[in-house]
């Protein structure tokens, strides 16, 4: 464990905590779930997005995030999978704002979440984090500045990810409680498709985004 806490801990701390709590896809895609399906929707969707960072942790300890780095093609590929991701979930979000304009008033303002599959918010969380090509580059460049030279490299990296998958998780699954003890709020047929349309929108233009970024040099 000496290695594993050191000098540098609390720094990291500090960087993740505020990576964490900035305003972002992970959080906004756990604002959405929650809303569509309540604080399960939500708490799951944390979860699985920030199991997304053992991988990332993983690849980039095994030296696979440099070769994406170093290939082009590679990284485009992955970026413009990821993109098309999101745009995808924002285009879902859209679609539901038109089908909840078809739908009679009592319906729509039933006040009851959409009841989902376990693994729909679960692999949304996944996927969306894993296929983030910025995730990749930020793991890749973020965390060798705390791993010394005689750490195993591995084991550092995971320990880390942890770290961040805690602090994450706090911050997330609190977001999506605050969200879900809205209930009564969100049952509202204007409030519900203002939310489902700036959600919507914000996945779709996060996706152009990332679509049109260049990979690093």
């Amino acid at each position: 464990m000496e290695t594993l806490v050191d000098a540098q801990f609390l720094p990291f701390v500090v960087a993740i905590t505020l990576l964490s709590i900035t305003p972002g896809v992970d959080t906004l895609l756990v604002i959405r779930n929650t809303a569509r399906g309540g604080l399960r929707d939500g708490a799951l969707t944390s979860l699985a997005i920030c199991m997304g960072l053992f991988v990332h942790a993983t690849v980039s300890a095994l030296g696979v995030s440099l070769i994406l780095l170093q290939s082009a093609w590679a990284f485009s590929a992955l970026k413009l999978i990821g993109a098309g991701y999101l745009i995808w979930l924002g285009i879902q979000s859209l679609n539901q704002v038109r089908y909840s304009r078809g739908l009679p008033v009592a319906e729509v303002a039933s006040g009851e979440f959409q009841r989902t599959g376990i693994w729909r918010p679960v692999r949304e969380g996944l996927l969306s984090n894993v296929l983030n090509p910025k995730t990749v580059v930020f793991y890749m460049a973020f965390l060798p500045q705390f791993i010394a030279p005689t750490d195993p490299v591995l084991l550092k990296s995971l320990w880390l990810a942890g770290v961040h998958f805690v602090i994450a998780n706090i911050w997330q699954i609190g977001v999506a409680v605050m969200v879900g003890s809205a209930g009564s709020l969100l049952a509202r047929p204007g409030f519900s498709r203002w939310l489902n349309g700036i959600t919507g929108g914000v996945l779709v233009a996060f996706g152009i985004k990332l679509a049109l970024a260049r990979a690093p040099s």
